[in-house]
């Protein structure tokens, strides 16, 4: 019988490289969504009636369905009804993206309505458009406070891309399915598949925390 030491050393090139596409698309959909966050959270808090609500929408619609069925929704629906094709890893950082987003919206949303009014009017009174006074004055101290919710979502972000092995991405999860179908050394596998997860998320993490000790402290 294969040692488990052996085992876990055959399986590690494959999920070394599952782990690399993890982490891509980490990389690209956080700020995507850190972007769909900020925008659909000023829409939220802006004086417009239709942007509010186009924003409301979005982020109930989404903060309504569960992630699966969005993935499945971005893969398999959208391709089927306007006959096109996307890629499994397009699909899969569009799904995350929007997902993330929402979730950020809300942590933005949040942020600048605990900031007091009279900011904003003491900023206007100086002749400060909305926008300026929004960009220069409130979104600064806000993000202060957002900083512990940001590493809290991108943490649930990480951990939500194991979702995406469903639809065919060859990421960490699914490199360690396919590994455990042809050795069936399942404890091995996840064990190493649980720890590389655990890796990556902790070092992301300590480097988020840094920022934000940086940051809040300024």
């Amino acid at each position: 019988m294969t040692s488990s030491l052996q085992v876990i050393l055959d399986a590690m090139p494959m999920l070394l490289k599952g782990a690399l596409i993890t982490f891509k698309i980490v990389v690209i959909s956080l700020p995507i969504a850190f972007v769909i966050g900020l925008l659909t959270g000023l829409m939220n808090v802006s004086s417009s009636k239709i942007l509010r609500t186009i924003a409301t929408l979005y982020v109930d619609i989404i903060r309504g369905t569960p992630l699966l069925v969005q993935v499945f929704f971005e893969y398999f629906g959208i391709p089927a009804f306007f006959d096109i094709r996307i890629p499994a890893e397009t699909a899969g950082i569009i799904a995350i993206s929007l997902n993330a987003g929402a979730y950020i919206s809300e942590i933005f949303r949040a942020g600048i309505i605990s900031i007091n009014k009279g900011q904003m009017e003491a900023a206007r009174s100086l002749g400060l458009s909305k926008w300026l006074t929004m960009r220069l004055v409130i979104l600064p101290q806000a993000i202060r406070r957002m900083v512990p919710a940001f590493v809290n979502q991108f943490i649930v972000s990480i951990k939500d891309t194991s979702l995406l092995s469903v639809i065919g991405i060859n990421e960490l999860t699914q490199s360690g399915e396919i590994i455990i179908s042809s050795n069936y050394r399942a404890f091995e596998i996840w064990g190493v598949v649980g720890i590389i997860y655990f890796i990556i998320i902790y070092a992301l993490s300590r480097l988020a925390r840094v920022f934000e000790r940086r940051y809040t402290s300024q």
